[in-house]
C-alpha cells in the first residue's frame, strides 16, 4: 500500500524529523534517558509551540483536528529517533480519553492546558492480573457521598511518575471481566492515598506502579457515564495501538539502516560481511518485514478514519500482529548481525531492539492479537 502525503503532512514530516535530527543523536537520548525525568521539558515545550500536542484535538478547543494519518506521520518519525517524550502517554492516552469521555467542561478545563504543553497525564488501565485485557480490572470505586473512594493497584503505568494527573480504570458495578460496569476517574497524582513505585523500564522510559488506598474524588472527577467507559478505553487503546504501530515502524526501519550501514563497514576473512550472501538474503528478509509493517501500518491508519468500528479493531489487530512479529524478527536479527556489541549501551542498535521488543508487548503481544483477530472475524 502506498499513498500521497499532501503539502501540510509533508511539511509536519519534514518538521519532526528535523527535530528528531537536532535533539536525538545517540548520545543526546543517552543523557536525556538518564535524567530524573528521563525526557526533557524543554523538548515538551517546543513541541507544544510547534504545535504537535493540539494534533489529533478538535479545532473548538484549540487543537489541529488532525487524523489518525497525521498522528501515524508523527508517530513514525518519533520512533526513528526513540523519542522519550510522554507524547503517547499524555496526548494519544490520556487526552484521547478525555476528549472521547469528558464532559464539555472537563474538557475545556484539560485539553487547551495539555496543548500548551501545561498538563500532563497518564492512563492507568493495566493490573497485576489483567495480562492484555482492558475489562480486567479489580480497582474499585466505591460511592460516598456525592464523590467515590477508589481502593486498587494499578501496574506499568507509562509515564506515572510525572503526569499531573492519572486516569485511572475502576470497576463501580459487574464482575472482573465484565466489560460493562467500568468506569474512569481523574485523579490528581498527589492526592492523598495515592502512592507510587516509580523506576526506568527496558526502553529507557518511565513507568510507575500505583497503589490507591481509601483515595476520595468527587462527582467531577468521573469522566463519561457511570459504568459506561470501555468502549471509549477499547477506541482510545486502538488510536494508541496504532500510533505504536508507526512508532515501531520509524524504529525498524532505522535499525535496518544501521545495521546495513555496519556491514558493509565490519569484516570478516578480509572482506565487508555485508559481501556473504546468505547475510544479505538476511538483510532482504529484514527490509520485507519493516515495508509489509509499513503498509500495515498505513492501512490501519486510514481504517481508523473511515468510522467502521468492527472493521478498524480488526484492521489494528492485524497490523499489531504484523508489526509485533517483525519488531521481534528485526530486533532480533539487528543484535545478531552486530554481535555482542551490539547490546552494549553506548551503541545504538541495543536500543532500538529494547524499544521494539516493549512495543510488541504493549497492548497486546503479537499472538494475542493473532488470537483477537481471529476471534473477530469468526
Amino acid at each position: 500500500m502506498d499513498f500521497e502525503l499532501s503539502d501540510e503532512q509533508k511539511l509536519l514530516k519534514d518538521s519532526v524529523e528535523r527535530f528528531v535530527k537536532d535533539n536525538y543523536a545517540t548520545e543526546a537520548r543517552a543523557k536525556l534517558a538518564d535524567t530524573e525525568l528521563g525526557f526533557s521539558r524543554d523538548h515538551w515545550k517546543k513541541m507544544a509551540e510547534l504545535g504537535w500536542l493540539g494534533l489529533p484535538f478538535a479545532e473548538e478547543v484549540g487543537g489541529f483536528g488532525g487524523t489518525a494519518v497525521e498522528t501515524m506521520i508523527m508517530m513514525e518519525s518519533m520512533g526513528r529517533g526513540l523519542v522519550l517524550e510522554p507524547f503517547l502517554a499524555t496526548v494519544i492516552l490520556g487526552g484521547g480519553l478525555v476528549a472521547e469521555a469528558g464532559s464539555a467542561e472537563q474538557i475545556e478545563a484539560i485539553i487547551p492546558e495539555l496543548i500548551e504543553g501545561k498538563m500532563m497525564l497518564a492512563f492507568a488501565y493495566a493490573e497485576p492480573q489483567s495480562r492484555f485485557d482492558l475489562n480486567n480490572v479489580a480497582t474499585t470505586a466505591s460511592k460516598s457521598g456525592d464523590g467515590y473512594v477508589l481502593n486498587g493497584h494499578k501496574a506499568v503505568v507509562y509515564h506515572g511518575t510525572t503526569a499531573d494527573k492519572i486516569i485511572v480504570s475502576a470497576r463501580t458495578s459487574g464482575d472482573a471481566l465484565d466489560t460493562d460496569g467500568i468506569s474512569l476517574f481523574l485523579v490528581d497524582n498527589d492526592a492523598e492515598g495515592v502512592s507510587r513505585r516509580d523506576y526506568r523500564t527496558i526502553d529507557g522510559q518511565r513507568a510507575a506502579d500505583i497503589m490507591l488506598e481509601n483515595v476520595k474524588v468527587g462527582a467531577d472527577a468521573l469522566l463519561g457515564a457511570e459504568g459506561k467507559a470501555y468502549p471509549a478505553i477499547e477506541k482510545v487503546a486502538s488510536r494508541a495501538i496504532a500510533a505504536l504501530c508507526a512508532e515501531a515502524v520509524g524504529a525498524m526501519q532505522t535499525a535496518n539502516e544501521i545495521t546495513n550501514e555496519y556491514m558493509k563497514q565490519r569484516k570478516q576473512f578480509g572482506v565487508p560481511i555485508g559481501k556473504f550472501q546468505v547475510l544479505q538474503h538476511r538483510m532482504v528478509d529484514m527490509y520485507m518485514e519493516a515495508e509489509q509493517s509499513k503498509s500495515m501500518s498505513d492501512m490501519v491508519a486510514m481504517k481508523l478514519d473511515l468510522g467502521d468500528e468492527l472493521d478498524a479493531r480488526k484492521a489494528v489487530s492485524a497490523a499489531k500482529a504484523q508489526v509485533g512479529n517483525a519488531a521481534k524478527f528485526i530486533g532480533q536479527q539487528s543484535i545478531q548481525l552486530h554481535g555482542g556489541m551490539g547490546m552494549t549501551d553506548e551503541y545504538s542498535i541495543g536500543h532500538y531492539f529494547k524499544r521494539l521488543t516493549t512495543i510488541e508487548m504493549l497492548f497486546g503481544n503479537t499472538d494475542y492479537h493473532f488470537k483477537k483477530f481471529a476471534a473477530l472475524s469468526s
